[in-house]
């Protein structure tokens, strides 16, 4: 989510930062649902205890540098972390877990560097990668979407939930199915054509574009992006520089459905975290590149790394890594695409000095 682009030099933004993080996190409501509707209360609970930690990590931080705890929590920018985190782990994943990954976040990754505004990297995918290398099968264990499930089955109710999660809480014998996402069933793939695959795997046979209950929740964070866009939170260059960067290299790489496929477009794009990664993640205004032009860059590059680091490399989303990765380019990316300053001819770069 990026803040508003002033047009000159005396134009202000209407929406302070604390409006913009109510109205993110208003945006991610479609995507949850879907979450919650296609494989439980899991991700529910995910944001709950990941927005009480990240609010108590940011109070017990502010309280020892002495800073006024009530002003900083009203940014509501701990909050934001924690949802975005939440909905990006696997549902029903353990409360500890949750509790490493927010406490990361918000203490190391945000507030180590100053708090919000200094951070270099995106805190809500620090979190998850620290949590995926250290923790990978927990990471990795997704419920299935309630349409695989056997005639007669559903996912378990609230309570059964939070027992699961919360096993002080007595679960006893209480249990959910779990499967392989999309993207992890497509790369570890042996031997089959996509078509054979599509039909043999109900996955995707259920499906109608890139994998049942996935598809919907990609298509949520969609409409919550487009909300963003319409209140014009953030500028439309990076989001749609990932996407098109995404297609196009699913495009040029796809052989037709041979078995050493790399997917088709609309299975990268409507897979995994690709939507909330595109609309949520990469237009962090603190972490990406600041100019239009740079933004185009910073999220086609973003694009590129995750078709590969998907084709070729050990995580089949790989969108956390990918931002990383960015994190660190954006400034060099800011210096050279600098936009002109006002009341000179030619733009001129970061690194230069001043007259």
């Amino acid at each position: 989510m990026a803040l508003l682009k002033l047009t000159s030099p005396h134009a202000h933004g209407t929406q302070n930062t604390a409006n913009v993080m109510q109205l993110v996190l208003l945006a991610t409501i479609p995507g949850l649902l879907a979450l919650t509707a296609f494989f439980g209360w899991g991700s529910l609970i995910n944001i709950v205890i990941a927005g009480i930690v990240a609010v108590g990590c940011e109070a017990a931080v502010m309280g020892l540098r002495k800073r006024p705890i009530m002003f900083y929590l009203g940014d509501y920018s701990a909050l934001v972390t924690a949802v975005l985190l939440g909905l990006a782990l696997p549902p029903l994943a353990p409360w500890w877990l949750i509790l490493v990954g927010t406490s990361f976040a918000i203490v190391i990754a945000k507030n180590l560097y100053g708090g919000l505004g200094y951070n270099p990297f995106n805190p809500a995918m620090v979190g998850y990668v620290v949590l995926l290398i250290s923790f990978p099968v927990q990471m990795t264990a997704w419920p299935a979407p309630l349409p695989l499930y056997p005639d007669g089955e559903s996912f378990p109710g609230l309570w059964q939930s939070l027992q699961m999660v919360l096993p002080f809480l007595h679960a006893e014998g209480i249990d959910a199915f779990t499967a392989a996402t999309p993207l992890d069933t497509f790369k570890h793939n042996t031997g089959f054509l996509v078509d054979q695959l599509y039909q043999k795997d109900p996955l995707y046979s259920r499906a109608s574009l890139a994998g049942v209950g996935w598809e919907w929740v990609n298509l949520g964070f969609l409409a919550g992006g487009c909300f963003l866009l319409y209140r014009k939170v953030f500028t439309w260059h990076a989001p749609v520089a990932m996407l098109g960067a995404l297609a196009l290299c699913s495009t040029l790489f796809y052989d037709g459905g041979s078995s050493s496929s790399h997917g088709s477009p609309l299975l990268h794009l409507f897979s995994g975290a690709t939507m909330l990664g595109a609309f949520f993640i990469v237009t962090d205004p603190v972490t990406s590149a600041t100019s239009n032009r740079g933004r185009l860059i910073y999220g086609a590059l973003i694009g590129i790394l995750i078709f590969i680091i998907r084709s070729w490399g050990n995580y089949p989303d790989a969108i956390a890594f990918a931002v990383l990765l960015m994190n660190f380019a954006a400034p060099l990316i800011d210096n050279y695409t600098l936009p002109r300053t006002y009341g000179h001819k030619k733009s001129r770069r970061a690194t230069e000095k001043k007259d």
